[in-house]
Protein backbone atom coordinates (compact mmCIF):
# COMPACT_ATOMS: atom_id res chain seq x y z
CA UNK A 1 0.00 0.00 0.00
CA UNK A 2 3.05 2.38 1.29
CA UNK A 3 4.78 1.85 -2.41
CA UNK A 4 1.39 2.33 -4.71
CA UNK A 5 1.00 5.75 -2.43
CA UNK A 6 4.40 6.41 -2.68
CA UNK A 7 4.61 5.49 -6.83
CA UNK A 8 1.20 7.21 -7.06
CA UNK A 9 3.19 10.83 -5.71
CA UNK A 10 5.94 10.43 -7.80
CA UNK A 11 3.74 10.14 -11.01
CA UNK A 12 1.61 13.18 -10.25
CA UNK A 13 4.55 15.09 -8.92
CA UNK A 14 6.73 14.59 -12.44
CA UNK A 15 2.75 15.38 -14.07
CA UNK A 16 3.08 18.73 -11.98
CA UNK A 17 6.43 19.48 -13.70
CA UNK A 18 5.89 18.44 -16.78
CA UNK A 19 2.65 20.76 -17.11
CA UNK A 20 4.85 23.55 -15.52
CA UNK A 21 7.78 23.00 -18.17
CA UNK A 22 5.11 22.73 -21.43
CA UNK A 23 3.54 26.15 -19.77
CA UNK A 24 7.11 27.85 -19.51
CA UNK A 25 8.10 26.77 -22.98
CA UNK A 26 4.92 27.78 -24.96
CA UNK A 27 5.12 31.12 -22.67
CA UNK A 28 8.58 32.12 -22.98
CA UNK A 29 9.02 30.74 -26.90
CA UNK A 30 7.76 33.61 -28.17
CA UNK A 31 10.56 35.43 -26.61
CA UNK A 32 13.54 33.22 -27.29
CA UNK A 33 12.01 33.48 -30.82
CA UNK A 34 12.58 37.56 -30.98
CA UNK A 35 15.80 37.30 -29.24
CA UNK A 36 16.67 34.46 -31.82
CA UNK A 37 16.07 36.47 -34.86
CA UNK A 38 17.79 39.76 -32.92
CA UNK A 39 20.92 38.09 -33.02
CA UNK A 40 20.82 36.55 -36.39
CA UNK A 41 23.00 38.25 -39.24
CA UNK A 42 20.10 39.80 -41.85
CA UNK A 43 21.87 36.92 -44.62
CA UNK A 44 20.32 34.31 -42.40
CA UNK A 45 17.14 34.95 -41.17
CA UNK A 46 15.29 33.96 -44.01
CA UNK A 47 17.51 30.82 -45.39
CA UNK A 48 17.50 29.62 -41.28
CA UNK A 49 14.35 30.68 -40.52
CA UNK A 50 13.04 27.11 -38.95
CA UNK A 51 16.14 26.45 -37.05
CA UNK A 52 15.75 26.72 -33.32
CA UNK A 53 19.81 27.93 -33.33
CA UNK A 54 21.12 30.03 -35.87
CA UNK A 55 24.57 28.64 -37.24
CA UNK A 56 26.02 32.18 -36.60
CA UNK A 57 25.24 35.40 -34.31
CA UNK A 58 26.43 38.77 -34.31
CA UNK A 59 25.27 41.71 -32.22
CA UNK A 60 25.65 44.35 -34.73
CA UNK A 61 21.73 44.61 -35.17
CA UNK A 62 21.76 46.01 -31.30
CA UNK A 63 24.79 48.40 -31.95
CA UNK A 64 22.89 49.98 -35.35
CA UNK A 65 19.67 50.39 -33.02
CA UNK A 66 21.36 52.08 -30.14
CA UNK A 67 23.81 54.10 -32.11
CA UNK A 68 22.46 54.58 -35.88
CA UNK A 69 18.65 55.33 -34.82
CA UNK A 70 16.76 57.39 -33.03
CA UNK A 71 15.91 54.38 -31.06
CA UNK A 72 17.05 55.73 -27.24
CA UNK A 73 15.43 59.20 -28.05
CA UNK A 74 11.76 56.68 -28.47
CA UNK A 75 12.88 54.57 -25.32
CA UNK A 76 13.61 57.93 -23.41
CA UNK A 77 9.84 59.09 -24.16
CA UNK A 78 7.87 55.78 -23.33
CA UNK A 79 9.82 56.15 -20.16
CA UNK A 80 8.50 59.48 -19.20
CA UNK A 81 5.09 58.25 -20.75
CA UNK A 82 4.52 55.46 -18.88
CA UNK A 83 6.20 56.54 -15.30
CA UNK A 84 3.88 59.36 -15.28
CA UNK A 85 1.25 57.62 -16.58
CA UNK A 86 1.42 55.15 -13.81
CA UNK A 87 2.23 57.56 -10.95
CA UNK A 88 -0.78 59.62 -11.59
CA UNK A 89 -3.25 56.71 -12.13
CA UNK A 90 -1.97 55.05 -8.90
CA UNK A 91 -2.21 58.11 -6.66
CA UNK A 92 -5.65 58.72 -8.37
CA UNK A 93 -6.83 55.51 -8.22
CA UNK A 94 -5.77 55.19 -4.57
CA UNK A 95 -7.94 57.50 -3.09
CA UNK A 96 -10.80 57.20 -5.29
CA UNK A 97 -10.48 53.25 -4.70
CA UNK A 98 -10.50 53.97 -0.55
CA UNK A 99 -13.39 56.62 -1.21
CA UNK A 100 -15.09 53.85 -2.47
CA UNK A 101 -14.02 51.07 0.08
CA UNK A 102 -14.82 53.07 3.21
CA UNK A 103 -17.60 55.82 2.61
CA UNK A 104 -20.84 55.88 1.27
CA UNK A 105 -22.16 58.82 -0.03
CA UNK A 106 -24.70 59.71 -2.64
CA UNK A 107 -24.27 58.96 -6.40
CA UNK A 108 -21.87 56.37 -5.46
CA UNK A 109 -23.53 53.60 -7.31
CA UNK A 110 -23.94 55.89 -10.04
CA UNK A 111 -20.58 57.09 -10.55
CA UNK A 112 -19.44 53.14 -10.29
CA UNK A 113 -21.64 52.39 -13.02
CA UNK A 114 -20.72 55.16 -15.14
CA UNK A 115 -16.77 54.12 -14.96
CA UNK A 116 -17.77 50.84 -15.69
CA UNK A 117 -19.27 52.04 -19.15
CA UNK A 118 -16.45 53.82 -19.91
CA UNK A 119 -14.66 50.63 -20.06
CA UNK A 120 -17.30 49.01 -22.61
CA UNK A 121 -17.03 51.44 -25.59
CA UNK A 122 -14.29 50.41 -28.12
CA UNK A 123 -11.44 52.65 -28.26
CA UNK A 124 -11.82 52.85 -32.24
CA UNK A 125 -14.94 54.86 -31.57
CA UNK A 126 -13.89 57.09 -29.29
CA UNK A 127 -10.17 58.04 -31.26
CA UNK A 128 -11.52 60.85 -33.09
CA UNK A 129 -12.96 62.70 -30.28
CA UNK A 130 -9.79 62.49 -28.34
CA UNK A 131 -8.04 63.53 -31.37
CA UNK A 132 -10.67 66.57 -31.53
CA UNK A 133 -10.13 67.42 -27.95
CA UNK A 134 -6.42 67.17 -27.98
CA UNK A 135 -5.74 69.38 -30.99
CA UNK A 136 -8.04 71.94 -29.69
CA UNK A 137 -5.91 71.81 -26.50
CA UNK A 138 -2.91 72.33 -28.57
CA UNK A 139 -1.43 69.04 -26.94
CA UNK A 140 -0.88 67.13 -30.40
CA UNK A 141 2.65 65.87 -31.10
CA UNK A 142 3.40 66.27 -26.54
CA UNK A 143 4.06 63.56 -24.77
CA UNK A 144 1.66 65.44 -21.91
CA UNK A 145 -1.37 64.46 -24.02
CA UNK A 146 -0.24 61.06 -23.93
CA UNK A 147 -0.26 60.88 -20.02
CA UNK A 148 -3.43 62.62 -19.86
CA UNK A 149 -5.59 60.21 -22.01
CA UNK A 150 -4.05 57.04 -20.59
CA UNK A 151 -4.29 57.86 -16.90
CA UNK A 152 -7.88 58.98 -17.89
CA UNK A 153 -8.46 55.79 -19.65
CA UNK A 154 -6.46 53.82 -16.89
CA UNK A 155 -8.06 55.05 -14.21
CA UNK A 156 -11.37 53.17 -13.80
CA UNK A 157 -9.93 49.18 -13.69
CA UNK A 158 -6.89 50.51 -11.28
CA UNK A 159 -9.20 52.51 -9.20
CA UNK A 160 -11.69 48.90 -8.56
CA UNK A 161 -8.19 47.14 -8.33
CA UNK A 162 -7.27 49.18 -5.70
CA UNK A 163 -10.66 48.72 -3.88
CA UNK A 164 -10.56 45.26 -3.98
CA UNK A 165 -7.28 45.31 -1.79
CA UNK A 166 -8.88 48.23 0.74
CA UNK A 167 -11.68 46.01 1.09
CA UNK A 168 -9.39 43.50 2.02
CA UNK A 169 -7.65 45.17 5.03
CA UNK A 170 -10.11 45.21 8.20
CA UNK A 171 -11.67 48.33 9.06
CA UNK A 172 -10.80 47.40 12.96
CA UNK A 173 -7.49 48.31 12.17
CA UNK A 174 -8.19 52.18 10.97
CA UNK A 175 -10.71 52.44 14.29
CA UNK A 176 -8.53 50.88 16.57
CA UNK A 177 -5.44 53.31 15.49
CA UNK A 178 -8.54 56.26 15.79
CA UNK A 179 -9.27 55.51 19.12
CA UNK A 180 -5.50 55.68 19.74
CA UNK A 181 -5.69 58.87 19.21
CA UNK A 182 -5.16 59.08 15.18
CA UNK A 183 -6.92 60.92 12.80
CA UNK A 184 -8.12 59.22 9.84
CA UNK A 185 -5.27 60.62 7.39
CA UNK A 186 -2.55 59.38 9.84
CA UNK A 187 -4.33 55.92 10.42
CA UNK A 188 -4.39 56.01 6.81
CA UNK A 189 -1.14 56.62 6.11
CA UNK A 190 0.59 54.80 9.52
CA UNK A 191 -1.90 51.65 9.09
CA UNK A 192 -3.99 51.08 5.91
CA UNK A 193 -0.90 52.56 3.99
CA UNK A 194 1.71 49.85 4.99
CA UNK A 195 -0.66 47.54 4.39
CA UNK A 196 -1.74 48.65 0.51
CA UNK A 197 1.72 48.32 -0.85
CA UNK A 198 0.84 44.91 -3.00
CA UNK A 199 -2.48 46.79 -4.31
CA UNK A 200 0.01 49.80 -4.99
CA UNK A 201 2.63 47.73 -7.05
CA UNK A 202 0.28 45.59 -8.62
CA UNK A 203 -1.42 48.56 -9.90
CA UNK A 204 1.28 50.45 -10.81
CA UNK A 205 2.99 47.45 -13.01
CA UNK A 206 -0.01 47.12 -14.89
CA UNK A 207 -0.50 50.75 -15.85
CA UNK A 208 3.19 50.55 -16.47
CA UNK A 209 2.85 47.58 -18.61
CA UNK A 210 -0.05 49.32 -20.32
CA UNK A 211 1.02 52.67 -21.01
CA UNK A 212 4.59 51.29 -22.22
CA UNK A 213 3.20 48.80 -25.02
CA UNK A 214 0.07 51.31 -25.80
CA UNK A 215 0.16 52.19 -29.27
CA UNK A 216 -2.84 53.08 -31.01
CA UNK A 217 -2.98 56.82 -29.34
CA UNK A 218 0.58 57.33 -29.51
CA UNK A 219 0.25 56.47 -33.23
CA UNK A 220 -2.81 59.03 -33.64
CA UNK A 221 -1.51 61.75 -31.38
CA UNK A 222 2.04 61.39 -32.11
CA UNK A 223 3.67 62.64 -35.63
CA UNK A 224 6.79 64.15 -35.12
CA UNK A 225 9.44 62.21 -34.94
CA UNK A 226 10.97 63.70 -31.39
CA UNK A 227 8.10 63.02 -29.29
CA UNK A 228 7.47 59.03 -30.73
CA UNK A 229 7.13 56.88 -28.02
CA UNK A 230 8.87 53.03 -28.64
CA UNK A 231 5.79 51.39 -30.00
CA UNK A 232 5.25 53.92 -32.31
CA UNK A 233 9.16 53.69 -33.64
CA UNK A 234 9.26 50.61 -34.04
CA UNK A 235 7.06 51.21 -37.20
CA UNK A 236 10.05 53.22 -38.71
CA UNK A 237 11.97 49.77 -39.08
CA UNK A 238 8.99 48.74 -41.92
CA UNK A 239 9.57 50.91 -45.26
CA UNK A 240 7.46 50.58 -47.64
CA UNK A 241 8.98 47.06 -49.61
CA UNK A 242 11.07 45.42 -46.65
CA UNK A 243 11.04 45.35 -42.99
CA UNK A 244 14.57 45.55 -41.14
CA UNK A 245 13.33 42.37 -38.79
CA UNK A 246 16.57 41.42 -37.50
CA UNK A 247 16.60 45.66 -35.91
CA UNK A 248 13.27 45.64 -34.89
CA UNK A 249 13.71 42.31 -33.03
CA UNK A 250 16.50 43.91 -31.48
CA UNK A 251 14.69 46.81 -30.10
CA UNK A 252 12.01 44.89 -29.04
CA UNK A 253 14.50 42.81 -26.91
CA UNK A 254 15.95 46.35 -25.64
CA UNK A 255 12.41 47.18 -24.70
CA UNK A 256 11.94 44.48 -22.69
CA UNK A 257 14.40 45.62 -20.26
CA UNK A 258 12.34 48.17 -18.34
CA UNK A 259 9.61 46.32 -17.61
CA UNK A 260 11.49 43.09 -16.48
CA UNK A 261 13.73 45.79 -13.96
CA UNK A 262 10.10 47.80 -13.20
CA UNK A 263 8.43 44.19 -12.03
CA UNK A 264 11.92 42.93 -10.51
CA UNK A 265 12.02 46.07 -8.26
CA UNK A 266 8.42 45.76 -7.24
CA UNK A 267 7.81 41.77 -6.82
CA UNK A 268 8.37 41.90 -3.56
CA UNK A 269 4.86 44.25 -2.70
CA UNK A 270 3.19 41.73 -5.16
CA UNK A 271 4.02 38.37 -2.93
CA UNK A 272 4.13 39.45 0.61
CA UNK A 273 0.73 39.49 2.39
CA UNK A 274 -1.81 42.37 2.64
CA UNK A 275 -2.76 41.82 6.44
CA UNK A 276 -0.01 39.61 7.49
CA UNK A 277 1.18 40.24 11.21
CA UNK A 278 -1.24 42.85 11.36
CA UNK A 279 -3.92 41.55 13.64
CA UNK A 280 -2.47 38.97 16.29
CA UNK A 281 -4.70 36.37 17.62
Amino acid sequence: MTATVSRRNTVLTIGKYAALAFYLGFALFPLYWLLKIAVTPDTLIFSEGTRLVPSAFTFGNFMTVVFQTDFLAYFWNSLIVSFGTAFFTTLIAAGAGYAFSRFSFAGKRLIIAVMLITQMFPLLMIIAPIYKIVAGLGLLNSLTSLIIVYTAFNIPFATFLMQSFFDAIPKDLEEAAMMDGCSRFQALRKVVFPLTLPGLGATLGFVFTAAWSELLFALMLISKNDAMTFPVGLLTFVSKFSVDWGQMMAAGVLALIPSCLFFLFIQRYLVQGLTSGAVKG
